[in-house]
Formats: structure tokens, sequence, C-alpha cells
């Protein structure tokens, strides 16, 4: 079941409620005040493991071709290209 955050406009209090995705939001504060609840959006929490995604193949260190330079002779200009 989705967990979903609320907070009541009257005392400001924040709180998680286990609800399923059909019911009806909650809309009763604990404080007492009517139709006082107000669900917040959370962001969900995603992580995506496997090759093929951005932070695999892009996010990692150089390897040590990349990493050593590699001198005047391989400069990018139309004579070192011979």
């Amino acid at each position: 079941m989705p967990t979903y955050v609320y907070e009541c406009s009257a005392c400001g209090v924040t709180k998680e409620a286990e609800q399923r995705m059909s019911d009806p939001p909650l809309a009763d504060c604990d404080c007492g005040r009517k139709g006082s609840l107000k669900r917040l959006i959370q962001p969900a929490g995603i992580l995506f493991k496997g090759s093929g995604f951005h932070s695999n193949d892009y996010c990692s260190a150089p390897s040590e071709a990349q990493a050593e330079p590699c001198g005047p002779a391989c400069e990018c200009s139309p004579e070192a290209s011979d």
C-alpha cells in the first residue's frame, strides 16, 4: 500500500498514512478541525540499476586511456593526423 503525506492547514502538523489508492483522501486532523488536511506530493524514490542507464554509462571514473594526456603529437590539428 502506498504511504501518503498529509499536512494540516490549521495546526501545521505533518503526518503519514498508509492507504489504498482507491481510498478517499483524509480530511480531518487530530487537532479537531474538520476538512483541514491536504495531501502533499512527495517525490518517488527510484533507483535505476543495470546497463543502459545514464548514471551507469556516463558518471563513472575516467579510464586510464582517457586520463592520460597524449602529448603535443595528439592534438586535434590536421598536421597531427599524419
